[in-house]
């Protein structure tokens, strides 16, 4: 009988929780590994194997069924994640074939004994016996439809391709869908910020092209470099940075005015506001309705010397009863997470095209409490990680037709391109509004949309 190493043990037990218990990858895979006791070498492995399994799950899934000759739902689930697994080092990695075969084998050996061994074995022989190209070229030949071939071939489903085509070629941009779904199947850099006035950039360190206070390290652990600040350096997407930043830089800002931060969860952003708000005089008060998520806010703030109250509320509940209250508020919606599917890979197959509209309402339901509870003069951003249109340019313009003259657009494009040190090139949308909308493929980040409203 075969041992599985650690690292592809580590990886398969993810990959079942993913499927099996709906759990979260980048949640489950740090405790796993640690829980493994994994070298630095096989934790880098157990990543890999889990992230790259998982994002390429649709291709590899068109590709058993094709060596099975079997259709995906008649396979037991445990074996498929085997199936998976193996397909994914036969495919995408230079992991030798022998050993993604019989280590595959013996995963699904554990799960289903000696019928299922034998079944795996025989559609991994299959699949190793062609090279990716051929198996590409099989899989695009078996679609029935471009949108389907497009979706198989980048592993999203339809619904998402053509929600991204629609994104894209609102700002005339159509032609990017197939370079936006790849880059959505390569490993995001990490990417951290500074806290402004807080934290300087270590020594090895570059700048991102964007965000004043984002960098990249040259090299080392970026924990390590965590700790050492206290809290005032920390991991964050650059898109999630710039996004804070926009609410801050859209307007200057007067000392003593008062800041919300509607929906902090998990808190990143949270941590960018309380900063600027230390820097400029003013003041930020956060909300969160899920305590677990509170208590994470109320983490990502503790570096911060200022005195953020932080509470548990639906934020529509809070901000309809601070009418007139605010300078500045975020609204950064809960939404369809599309634009972070290079960080959460497993979403793509979870959401599904009903999400949306219970979404979509509470995403107006938010935004425009959030504008009763601005100052005269005073200015919401509203961010989602989604450049679904009924979640960006849909939720704004229902929002503008409910408080017409009473609010006015500013520019996001024009914010986010005057704050950042290189040109983020931020096109115009077809609708005509000013709203920012980034790209994974273009800008390395998540896809992130701004948008920028002004109380009159």
């Amino acid at each position: 009988m075969n041992k599985v190493a650690p690292a592809r043990q580590v990886a398969f037990d993810v990959l079942r929780a993913v499927n099996e218990s709906d759990a979260y990858a980048n949640l489950l895979l740090p405790k796993s590994i640690e829980r493994a006791g994994l070298s630095t070498a096989d934790a880098a492995l157990a990543t890999e194997l889990t992230y790259g399994t998982l994002r390429r799950q649709g291709t590899y899934d068109a590709v058993i069924a094709i060596a099975a000759d079997r259709s995906i739902p008649d396979i037991d689930p445990a074996v498929l994640d085997a199936l998976r697994l193996g397909v994914h080092q036969l495919q995408s990695t230079r992991v030798a074939s022998h050993a993604a075969v019989n280590e595959s084998v013996e995963l699904a050996r554990s799960v289903g004994g000696r019928g299922a061994s034998g079944f795996a074995n025989a559609v991994l022989r299959r699949v190793s016996r062609d090279n990716p190209g051929d198996w590409m070229t099989r899989v695009s030949d078996s679609a029935r439809s471009d949108d389907e071939r497009l979706g198989l071939l980048f592993s999203h489903p339809v619904w998402i391709v053509r929600a991204f085509r629609r994104a894209l070629a609102a700002e005339g941009r159509a032609e990017e869908l197939e370079a936006l779904l790849a880059a959505d199947n390569s490993a995001p850099r990490v990417t951290m910020a500074a806290l402004p006035g807080l934290a300087s950039l270590p020594e090895d360190s570059r700048h991102t092209p964007f965000s004043p206070f984002g960098f990249r390290l040259g090299g080392g652990d970026p924990e390590s470099v965590i700790r050492a600040a206290d809290g005032r350096v920390r991991v964050q997407d650059e898109g999630s940075q710039l996004a804070a930043l926009a609410l801050t830089r859209a307007l200057p800002v007067r000392e003593g005015e008062r800041w919300l931060d509607l929906c902090a969860g998990p808190g990143g952003k949270t941590a960018m506001l309380a900063a600027e708000a230390l820097k400029h005089g003013a003041t930020l008060d956060a909300n969160e309705i899920s305590p677990a998520r509170a208590g994470l806010v109320r983490q990502a703030i503790a570096g911060v010397p200022l005195g953020v109250t932080v509470s548990e509320e639906d934020g529509r509940t809070l901000a309809s009863k601070s009418s007139d209250t605010y300078d500045r508020i975020l609204v950064d919606a809960p939404c369809t997470g599309l634009g972070a599917l290079r960080r959460r890979p497993e979403a793509r197959w979870r959401k599904t095209p009903g999400d949306v509209p219970e979404l979509t309402a509470l995403q107006t339901e938010l935004l425009s409490t959030a504008v009763s509870a601005l100052r005269p003069g005073g200015v919401v951003a509203y961010i989602t990680c989604s450049p679904h249109l009924a979640e960006t340019a849909g939720v704004v313009a229902e929002v503008q037709r409910e408080w017409g003259d009473a609010i006015v657009e500013l520019s996001a494009r024009d914010v986010v391109t005057k704050l950042s040190s290189s040109d983020p090139e931020l096109l115009t949308q077809s609708d005509g509004t000013a709203r920012a909308q980034l790209w994974p493929h273009r800008h390395n980040t998540d896809a992130m949309s701004i948008s920028l409203l002004q109380r009159v």
